[in-house]
């Protein structure tokens, strides 16, 4: 939690730019996940919140881990393999994402990194690069450790449950948006791909249900055996109609508190305070690193 040892949220616009953007999307997008990010109940007096662009730290780190990450740990990358597969001139900057995420995570003596399994490798690349710079010019890096949620880590799509619930998603009913209508929200759930057998149970070869289960139990606060008993002996439509109205519920409140940041004036005001709290603590870890690998400093 927020008062166990400090929590750091960075908005990463270097990443996004690793594919095509729209500069006045990209600007919006990153404002809105700020403002996402705080309507979620991330308190920026506790924790830090700040945009990466906003510290230069990221890019420097990133380009002397690049130095003592191999060609080859870099096309291991699954993630990479997804997204560059079938397109034509994909960019460095997506192949070498990992390098810059190991310096996001490596500038802040990070112990604990909350991903989703899919991120998981890369926290994992992130070891292996602290310790291979580690064991070259003795301790710098603290080695931090993938945290996934056992349950809820990863939320599949509505359309095809076999596969993770995008924002990119080419078809938007297999999404569901922070920022969704409450008619659409309703519309997606129901129209949920799930299966041809009755009971509403978690199994891993039924995954359409599981993943609404997996929804109900997040947005209700229910656990898994109190949803299963729930709707022993219904039918998909009510318990459908339950996942929706859960989701409607959750997403309300949230909702409100976003509308209030985006109007507040306090956005950009909250990002500058944060990114200098967040350069503070990084500036001296380069500084390590910049003496290590033998640059000239001031």
């Amino acid at each position: 939690g927020q008062n166990d040892g400090l929590n750091i949220f960075c908005i990463v616009d270097l990443h996004a730019i690793t594919v095509p953007q729209n500069p006045r999307e990209l600007k919006e997008k990153t404002l809105e996940l700020a403002a996402l990010i705080l309507a979620a109940g991330i308190n920026p007096q506790k924790s830090i919140l700040f945009v990466q662009s906003h510290n230069l730290d990221h890019a420097n780190l990133g380009w002397v881990l690049n130095c003592y990450l191999s060609m080859g740990q870099l096309n291991r990358m699954t993630q990479f393999k997804e997204k560059s597969e079938g397109k034509e001139g994909v960019s460095v900057g997506l192949f070498d994402y990992p390098a810059l995420m190991a310096a996001d995570i490596l500038l802040y003596e990070t112990t604990e990194v909350p991903v989703g399994e899919d991120q998981k490798q890369h926290v994992e690349l992130t070891r292996d690069v602290a310790e291979r710079f580690n064991s070259k010019y003795g301790h710098t890096f603290v080695m931090p450790k993938p945290v996934i949620p056992k349950f809820g880590g990863r939320i599949m799509s509505l359309v095809d449950p076999t596969v993770k619930m995008s924002k990119s998603d080419k078809n938007s009913n297999a999404t569901i948006y922070l920022l969704e209508s409450e008619s659409d929200v309703r519309k997606k759930i129901m129209a949920a791909t799930t299966d041809s057998q009755k009971a509403i149970v978690y199994d891993s070869s039924r995954p359409g249900v599981s993943n609404l289960l997996e929804i109900y139990t997040n947005t209700s606060g229910k656990t898994l055996e109190a949803a299963q008993s729930e709707f022993r002996g219904k039918g998909y439509k009510e318990f459908k109609e339950a996942v929706a109205e859960a989701v409607v519920a959750f997403l309300r409140p949230f909702q409100e508190r976003y509308k209030n940041f985006r109007e507040s004036g306090e956005l950009l005001k909250i990002l500058a305070t944060g990114a200098k709290r967040a350069t503070t603590i990084s500036t001296k870890k380069l500084s390590e690193v910049y003496n290590k690998v033998g640059f000239v400093t001031n």
